[in-house]
C-alpha cells in the first residue's frame, strides 16, 4: 500500500488502497467535483431511497400499479427529446462489459457501434476495480491504451466503437470515499470521475460524455440525474446538453413512467433500453408477497412471454414517438467453443432474438461477447439497410395497457433442474463476485448481478408462493433448498475455474441465508458490498 500523496479537498477522507497509478484520477480537482455534487445532492438521493422503500411497503401491502395520472399531461403531450449527436445515431450493435484492461480493448475492437463500460452490474465494485477502471478509460479515450499479457499484445484498432459508460445505481454507496463524514454515491463518484477526467477530450475526438443510467424506479430518479447533469456541465464549462444519456427500463415501476423520465432528461436524452433480466428480477422483488404471483423456470421467462412483450413494445412505441432510440436488450447467450451441435442452436437463438427486435422496429441490441458481434450486426442489417437508426418507425399499432404490462406468465412449469440451476448459478456467480469478477461465464450464459438477483429472488419466492410447487408435485420448502445447496456447492467447485477458492464456501452461505430467509433482501449487492 503506498501512502496518500495528494492533498484532499476540506471534508474529504478516502478509505482505499493508493496504488501509484490512481493519483491521475484522485486528483485534488476531480475529488471536489465529486464533492461538491455529493453535497448538492446527496440529500435528494437519501428522500429517493426513502421513497422506493415507502412504495414498496404499499405495494406490499395491496396497491395496485398503474400509470400516474398527475403526469396524464406529459404522456399525451407532442414533445420530443433534444437531437441525438452525430455520434449516437448509429447504434445497432452494443457490446457490455466491465471496466478491465483486456475487456475494454477487446470491447472497443469488437466491431460494434457502441462499447458500454459497466461499472455496475458486470463489475464487483471493490476500489480497484472502480480506480483502475477509471485509469483504463482515461487511456482508452486518448487511445494510449495497450496491454502485454500471457505473451499476446493489446491495443486499439484505428476505428472503435463509441464509449458509454455505465455508473452505479442510486441505492449503491461508494464507502471509501466520505464526504463530511458521510458516504457518498456510487453513482457521483463513477460519473464525476469520469466527466472531470474525459468530458473535454472526448468532444475534441469528435464524440462527447455517454452515459447508460441503471436501477431508476421513478421519473424523479430521472429528474435527480439531470440536476446532476446540469451543474456538472457548469463546473466543467460545457454546453447544457453536451452529457446523453440512455436509461435502462429494469424495474417494472419505471416500465409505467417511461414517457416522464424522457421528459425529465430531454435535453439530455438517448433513449431507452429494454434492461430484461433485471426487470425479471424487479418483478418477482415488486410482488414478492403476492401469493398469487409466480414464475416459471428462468429459461421460460423469454422476451416472447406476455408480460415481456407488452414491455418491450410499449418501450420502443415510447421511444419513437419521443424521437429517441429504442435500444434492445442483452443476449446472454456466448458461443460454445467446443460442442458446434450446442453452439448452433445457441447462435440460432441470438439470431432470433435479434431478428425479432430489428422488425419490431429497435434501433439495436446488446451482445456480451466480441463473437456475436457479427451476428447481431447482419440482424440489424436485413432491416436497417444502410440507415443508422429506425425511429420513424412509430409502431401506432401498439397498445400495452397496465393489466397487459402486469399479465405474468407462464407460471409452469418449475421444475427440479430448474431450482438447481438457479441455486448453482447463484453460488457461483457470487463466488466470482467476491473474487472480484462481476462477468462471468456460466453454462454458457454470460452472467452479471442481474441474471443472479433472479437466481436468488426465484428461489426465494417459490418458498413463499403458494404457487412454488415443482412440476411432480412437491412444494418448494426451505428444507429442499438447503439439502440442494450443498450439492450445487460441490458442482460450482468443480465447474469454476477457480473453484477451490474459499469465497464459494462462503457464496454458498450468502446464497442460503437471502433464499430462505424470512424477509427478502432489497439487492444482492448491498451485503455483499460490505465483505470486499
Amino acid at each position: 500500500m503506498t501512502e496518500l500523496t495528494i492533498d484532499l479537498p476540506a471534508g474529504i477522507e478516502i478509505d482505499g488502497e493508493f496504488k501509484a497509478d490512481y493519483e491521475r484520477i484522485l486528483t485534488p480537482a476531480a475529488l471536489a467535483l465529486v464533492a461538491k455534487l455529493s453535497r448538492a445532492f446527496e440529500a435528494r438521493r437519501q428522500e429517493l431511497l426513502h421513497m422506493r422503500s415507502a412504495r414498496a411497503k404499499r405495494i406490499d401491502a395491496g396497491e395496485l400499479l398503474d400509470f400516474l395520472p398527475e403526469t396524464a399531461h406529459i404522456r399525451a403531450g407532442d414533445w420530443r427529446i433534444a437531437p441525438i449527436p452525430a455520434a449516437l445515431e448509429c447504434r445497432r450493435v452494443e457490446i457490455t462489459g466491465p471496466v478491465d484492461r483486456k475487456m475494454v480493448i477487446n470491447a472497443f475492437n469488437s466491431g460494434a457501434d457502441i462499447y458500454m463500460a459497466d461499472f455496475e452490474d458486470a463489475n464487483t465494485p471493490n476500489w480497484d476495480n472502480q480506480i483502475s477502471g477509471q485509469i483504463n478509460l482515461i487511456d482508452a479515450v486518448r487511445k494510449t491504451i495497450s496491454l502485454d499479457t500471457n505473451g499476446k499484445h493489446y491495443q486499439l484498432n484505428d476505428k472503435i466503437a463509441t464509449l458509454m459508460v455505465r455508473p452505479r445505481g442510486w441505492h449503491l454507496d461508494e464507502k471509501h470515499m466520505l464526504v463530511d463524514g458521510k458516504r457518498v454515491s456510487g453513482g457521483i463518484f463513477d460519473f464525476a470521475l469520469f466527466m472531470f477526467h474525459n468530458a473535454h477530450e472526448l468532444l475534441k475526438r469528435g464524440a462527447g460524455p455517454y452515459f447508460y443510467l441503471p436501477k431508476m424506479e421513478s421519473h424523479l430518479e430521472a429528474r435527480l440525474w439531470n440536476d446532476v447533469f446540469i451543474m456538472t456541465q457548469q463546473e466543467l464549462g460545457l454546453p447544457q446538453g453536451t452529457i446523453k444519456a440512455t436509461v435502462l427500463i429494469e424495474t417494472i415501476l419505471a416500465a409505467f413512467e417511461m414517457d416522464e423520465i424522457l421528459y425529465e432528461l430531454r435535453e439530455h436524452s438517448a433513449g431507452l433500453n429494454a434492461g430484461r433480466w433485471d426487470y425479471i428480477f424487479s418483478c418477482i422483488k415488486t410482488f414478492k408477497l403476492d401469493k398469487n404471483f409466480c414464475l416459471a423456470d428462468r429459461a421460460k421467462v423469454t422476451m416472447t412471454v406476455p408480460f415481456m412483450r407488452s414491455y418491450a413494445l410499449l418501450l420502443l412505441k415510447t421511444c419513437h414517438r419521443r424521437g429517441a432510440h429504442a435500444m434492445g436488450g442483452m443476449a446472454a447467450l456466448i458461443p460454445i467453443k467446443n460442442d458446434s451441435v450446442k453452439n448452433e442452436i445457441a447462435m440460432n437463438a441470438v439470431r432470433i432474438d435479434k431478428e425479432r427486435d430489428a422488425i419490431d422496429g429497435y434501433d439495436g441490441g446488446w451482445v456480451a461477447h466480441p463473437g456475436l458481434v457479427e451476428l447481431a450486426m447482419t440482424e440489424f442489417k436485413k432491416v436497417l439497410g444502410d440507415k443508422p437508426n429506425q425511429i420513424e418507425k412509430l409502431r401506432p399499432d401498439v397498445t400495452a395497457t397496465a393489466a397487459d404490462l402486469l399479465n405474468f406468465q407462464p407460471e409452469t412449469p418449475i421444475t427440479e433442474a430448474g431450482l438447481r440451476y438457479n441455486i448453482n448459478v447463484g453460488i457461483h456467480y457470487l463466488g466470482s463476485w467476491l473474487d472480484g469478477n462481476g462477468c462471468v461465464p456460466i453454462h454458457n450464459l454470460m452472467e452479471d448481478a442481474a441474471t443472479a438477483e433472479i437466481s436468488r429472488s426465484q428461489v426465494w419466492q417459490w418458498i413463499h408462493s403458494s404457487k412454488g410447487v415443482l412440476e411432480d408435485g412437491r412444494k418448494i420448502t426451505v428444507a429442499m433448498v438447503r439439502a440442494m445447496i450443498p450439492e450445487e456447492l460441490a458442482k460450482v467447485k468443480q465447474q469454476a475455474p477457480n473453484g477451490l477458492s474459499p469465497s464459494y464456501e462462503r457464496a454458498a452461505k450468502i446464497f442460503e441465508e437471502m433464499s430462505t430467509a424470512q424477509s427478502f433482501a432489497e439487492f444482492l449487492t448491498l451485503p455483499l458490498y460490505e465483505e470486499i
